[in-house]
């Protein structure tokens, strides 16, 4: 394994200013995998410093989209060639089981490799000639790219959402400061070697892991930031977005979620089990767009709770590494005690605990959790309304469509919603109705490049992925021209 004491700052590795390092833990077994740089104020100057120096004098902001295309592609290469060690390193670090790593690090190359197509289109389509209504005058909005752009990411998909923003960020000819959560920051780390072997110029991209208040604070105030891209929690995202205020930054933030998914009763029970179970239990819950509040017709509703019980607790649970294992180990001690307090609250909120809830037997080391199912949870409780972020279901039923659209819009959240029905007819009408961003029909959580992602209300400001995510990294300018050979004579007759 690499070390990971160095930062990586225009296209050097170098050590944090104050020499500060910190542990990251494997989750599985408690042990400290790494000590990891800690980068602080000064080390946060250095980077931007470094990114304002390569886009406003670098050659990347002036390279054509092809060119830009050749390099992403080649981090999407590298990532590729080392996709079995990336995946090991993330569940080293992060805790899923390693079929899902593979599945993440395969994305991430995805990701690189679809923006490099998105760049080779801006050519020839960077601008836009517009009809004005004066003759005498020529006008076109021209794309160009925001410039610096701040990027924190959050620990469940640690190299995953690097990409996310990375890679339109670079497409778009923007240059970038990435500070990784500190739970998670390998891979991240590693990411600053595969774009350093392919040849991204020194200051495109700088990595910077560190804590919080001491590394991502002082990257959403710095002054040289154009634009800000953040991907964690509401109340972190709160502070970011008040940061970002002060020198009216470009912002985008993606945030929490307490996603329902509607179960009418003609669904196919095995089907709604399994989307059930990949929609909570996948990534341990850890997922922002979790549809973690199901709401089922009630004719379905016992033999559906009967069912998804009998399933949830055949789940294998351990080491992400072990064959067969379908959920790790939640990501820290905090997270884990995060998420038995929740169960605690729900059990004295008089919801039925219908399995889980517990560290499983025989795993004594690690921040394990039981697949959680929770009935008849109070729609004024609070874990029906408060995203728990770990392997906890609630369940409750209703009797009509119109009672559960309503609540499924009651929720101070909205990034992601289900509905399954073999009406598609009703599918249609249920999800037109739904207040979020992202709607799945008779399925829950696939997710793709090519689509947006993001959320309504306090699940964030913006959107990434697709088209939309290149185009948080552009501004558009208008240029207009004189073309009349006579003169405007306003003040000179």
């Amino acid at each position: 394994m690499n070390t990971y004491d160095q930062l990586y700052i225009d296209g050097q590795w170098v050590s944090p200013a104050k020499g500060g390092t910190f542990e990251t833990i494997d989750p599985s077994d408690e042990s400290v995998i790494a000590r990891v740089a800690a980068a602080t104020a000064e080390d946060i100057d250095a980077a931007v410093k470094a990114a304002r120096h390569a886009f406003d004098e670098g050659s990347w902001p002036r390279l054509s989209g092809a060119e830009r295309a050749a390099v992403l592609r080649r981090i999407a290469q590298g990532i590729r060639d080392r996709q079995d060690e990336l995946a090991r390193l993330e569940v080293r670090d992060n805790g899923k089981p390693l079929p899902e790593a593979l599945w993440d690090i395969g994305d991430t190359a995805g990701c690189f490799d679809f923006y490099a197509g998105l760049a080779e289109k801006l050519d020839g389509n960077q601008e836009q000639e517009i009809e004005l209504a004066d003759e005498r005058f020529n006008s076109v909005a021209r794309k160009e790219p925001v410039g610096v752009a701040g990027a924190i990411i959050p620990w469940n998909f640690p190299m995953l959402m690097a990409s996310w923003k990375v890679a339109p960020a670079l497409a778009a000819g923007c240059t970038v400061v990435l500070k990784p959560s500190e739970l998670t920051p390998l891979t991240a780390l590693e990411l600053a070697r595969i774009a350093d072997e392919a040849g991204l110029p020194a200051g495109v991209l700088n990595v910077v892991p560190g804590l919080g208040p001491d590394a991502g604070a002082p990257l959403a105030e710095h002054p040289g930031i154009d634009k800000l891209a953040f991907t964690g929690s509401v109340p972190t995202g709160s502070r970011i977005m008040q940061a970002a205020a002060r020198d009216i930054k470009n912002i985008s933030l993606e945030l929490g979620g307490k996603s329902p998914f509607v179960i009418f009763a003609d669904s196919d029970i095995a089907a709604a089990v399994e989307w059930i179970l990949f929609g909570i239990f996948w990534n341990q819950g850890e997922v922002c767009s979790a549809t973690s509040r199901v709401l089922v017709q009630r004719e379905l509703y016992e033999p559906l709770l009967k069912r998804l019980a009998e399933e949830a607790q055949k789940i294998t649970i351990g080491n992400g590494l072990e064959e067969g294992v379908l959920l790790g180990p939640l990501v820290n001690r905090t997270q884990y005690d995060k998420v038995l307090q929740a169960i605690a609250r729900g059990r004295e909120e008089g919801a039925q605990l219908v399995c889980g809830g517990d560290r499983p037997a025989g795993l004594h080391k690690g921040f394990y959790l039981q697949p959680t199912v929770f009935a008849d949870v109070p729609e004024d409780s609070w874990i029906w309304n408060e995203e728990i972020f770990g392997p906890v279901v609630c369940v409750r039923p209703f009797d009509s469509e119109d009672e559960a659209v309503r609540a499924a819009n009651a929720s101070r959240f909205g990034l992601g919603a289900a509905v399954m029905s073999r009406v598609l007819e009703r599918c249609e009408r249920v999800a037109r109705k739904f207040r979020a961003g992202i709607v799945w029909i008779n399925c829950s959580q696939p997710t793709f490049t090519e689509a947006p992602w993001g959320g309504y209300k306090q699940s964030g400001i913006g959107r990434e992925l697709g088209e939309w995510g290149l185009n948080n990294y552009l501004e558009t300018k208008q240029i207009t021209r004189y073309d009349s050979d006579q003169p405007w004579g306003w003040y000179i007759k």
